[in-house]
């Protein structure tokens, strides 16, 4: 006999569904927003770190050296730091249609300015400006899907909106490569202020699609029937029931589990961006030398990455687990990412499989962090929360290509700071098994 439950009375009265129809709703409202949401965070994360390309050729043209590169890939996250609270506020009040429209096309705009870079002092600002112009976007997204998906099924969603990272690297590395190569010189320009130019037009393209294809709560779709919104609506409601509403946003920060989780996604942000930051020229450092075939090769790290978000998070669902399938796999992937520096100047081939396994074990711990925090906010303080978690972890994006940077200068290795990148990856994933498991398995 079909499992059944029964769906709160709404205008049409009591309706009885089946788990089968909950099945299909679901399936229904992810074929409908999740697609779109990852081509946008495919849009943001090429314009966030396609400065890693362009470095190839940025920093022989405008003299600048590994600490002033880092630190300018870096100061991106301060923009985030200032602005990302206030503007998921602001979304949560406005809606995502119009404010994660207004984001993408602002980024755009800026992203499209690093052409007119000339000075460190102007790679700085314009580094400033494209996060605070961005501030909001990841963990307005991650917000918006708690209006859509209940807490058992949201680390599947979240680890595939968040495929997002390596389909940049697929699609961003190659694109990237050739652009800079086939337009090198063209109209006097270098190929890195092409790359900037032709990849920012996405952004404000997808920033108009979004306010005519999202809607930015349940009850607005047009393409939900009333038994559908009713089910979603049925399950946001219970899950928020269960969670311990704050009363302000005092206290909120108040909150030490709040802080905690800040520090988990720290140590998880501080390992993605050290790849994404770097892969390129980890990759050149491996032997390979032509900017084209860089782009290539960093197809395969970032393809296996893609693969590990999606089995990761449908595994965190079904088993109802959260530690594990954040910890493991980010202890793995830091082992990984020093064992490629050791033998990176020996053997491509080990290079490159070593620099995959770090892919697809650091950068996918990121999206299964989310079902932790999320399954203890709601309401207002999930806005204000979320986005606090990711501005004050963020800040790792700063202080990875700062760290990275000043200590390539220093000891001219990529080894040295590829293991104190790792070592606080290893700390994240400790602090993660600390956790209670009633805590976060949900």
């Amino acid at each position: 006999m079909a499992d059944t439950k029964t769906v709160e009375p709404g205008p049409s009265g009591a309706v009885k569904t089946s788990q089968e129809f909950e099945n299909a709703t679901y399936r229904k409202v992810t074929a409908h927003i999740l697609p779109f949401l990852m081509l946008c965070y495919i849009v943001a994360y090429l314009d966030r770190v396609n400065v890693g390309f362009a470095k190839l050729q940025m920093l022989g043209d405008l003299k600048f050296s590994e600490t002033v590169y880092g630190l300018g890939a870096g100061i991106f996250f301060w923009g985030y730091f200032f602005f990302e609270v206030p503007s998921n506020i602001i979304m949560h009040k406005v809606g995502a249609r119009v404010w994660i429209a207004r984001i993408m096309i602002t980024w755009g705009i800026i992203s499209a300015l690093t052409v007119l870079v000339r000075t460190p002092i102007q790679f700085y600002m314009v580094r400033f400006a494209l996060g605070v112009a961005e501030a909001g976007f990841f963990p307005g997204v991650i917000l918006y899907l708690t209006y859509w998906f209940p807490s058992h099924r949201r680390a599947k969603m979240v680890g595939a909106f968040m495929v997002g990272i390596p389909m940049a690297g697929l699609i961003g590395g190659p694109l990237s490569g050739f652009i800079m190569s086939l337009t090198h010189g063209l109209g006097g320009w270098p190929g890195w202020k092409w790359m900037f130019i032709l990849e920012a037009l996405p952004a404000g393209v997808v920033g108009i699609a979004c306010i005519l294809y999202l809607n930015s709560r349940v009850r607005d779709s047009k393409w939900l029937t009333e038994e559908e919104k009713q089910v979603v609506e049925r399950d946001i409601a219970a899950e928020a029931q269960q969670k311990q509403v704050h009363p302000s946003l005092l206290a909120l920060f108040a909150d030490p589990r709040l802080w905690l989780m800040a520090w988990i996604y720290f140590c998880c942000v501080i390992g993605q961006y050290a790849l994404t930051l770097w892969m390129p020229t980890l990759i050149k450092a491996a032997g390979v030398t032509s900017v084209a075939k860089i782009g290539l090769v960093t197809m395969i790290p970032y393809g296996c990455c893609a693969i590990a978000m999606v089995v990761l998070g449908a595994s965190a669902d079904k088993r109802r687990e959260r530690r594990w399938h954040v910890a493991a796999p980010m202890m793995i992937g830091s082992v990984a990412l020093v064992l490629a520096m050791i033998v990176g100047g020996t053997n491509i081939v080990l290079a490159v499989l070593l620099l995959s396994i770090a892919a697809a074990g650091i950068i996918p711990s990121a999206p299964m962090f989310w079902a932790l925090p999320t399954s203890f906010l709601a309401g207002s303080a999930a806005a204000a929360g979320i986005a606090a978690i990711n501005s004050v972890a963020n800040l790792a994006g700063f202080v990875s290509p700062a760290i990275v940077g000043w200590l390539k200068d220093l000891t001219h290795t990529n080894l040295i700071p590829m293991i104190v990148i790792a070592s606080v990856v290893v700390a994240g994933a400790l602090t993660v098994l600390a956790l209670p498991k009633a805590m976060v398995n949900k």
